[in-house]
């Protein structure tokens, strides 16, 4: 039946290419994941917040994502919370003369005016610390993100695998300065 409609509406050659060419293009566009989610807060876009996965008992995870600050004057991020995690700290990571170290950034986070700063594993993150349950991939938590002088926005993090979100870069790959790539 729907073979017999489809010949009698697609007559013409060029009715048939038009018809295949937006069925295959609904076609990719459904079948792109739906990984990245955004956030808005005035002039601070945050882009696909997530975590990654956790074993059972484990009482630390990272969360990961990126700021990018439209704005004439730079901010800072100042907090996080989690609801599966007791406190959230932000850390950086950084190699210097081959020993990795990991500090918590007391005064938070500078977002440059006009920048972006990522939060990627071997580099910037948030520490999850006394995680309330394990983080399960394919899972979602909401938590928050509170900025020096934008406020607080409220987010989702995905929880993805141990490689996080397909095309996912460690970081030492965007450039922003005093943050040493991770040596291999």
């Amino acid at each position: 039946m729907i073979r017999f409609m489809l010949n009698r509406v697609l007559r013409h050659t060029e009715d048939r290419i038009g018809f295949l060419t937006l069925a295959a293009a609904l076609a990719l566009f459904a079948m792109q994941p739906v990984a990245a989610h955004e956030f808005k807060l005035g002039e601070l876009e945050i882009g696909h917040p997530w975590a990654r996965m956790t074993p059972a008992g484990a009482k630390v995870g990272g969360g990961y994502l990126t700021v990018e600050n439209d704005g004439k004057e730079a901010d800072r991020l100042v907090a996080a919370t989690a609801e599966v995690a007791e406190r959230v700290e932000i850390h950086e990571m950084s190699v210097k003369d081959g020993v990795m170290n990991m500090r918590m950034l007391a005064d938070g986070l500078e977002i440059p005016a006009g920048g972006e700063v990522k939060l990627a594993p071997g580099g910037y993150h948030l520490m999850m610390m006394g995680l309330k349950q394990p983080l399960k991939q394919g899972e979602s938590f909401k938590g928050t993100l509170t900025f020096a002088k934008a406020g607080t926005v409220n987010v989702e993090f995905k929880v993805e695998g141990m490689g996080g979100p397909q095309g996912a870069q460690p970081a030492g790959h965007d450039g922003h300065s005093g943050h040493a790539t991770p040596a291999n």
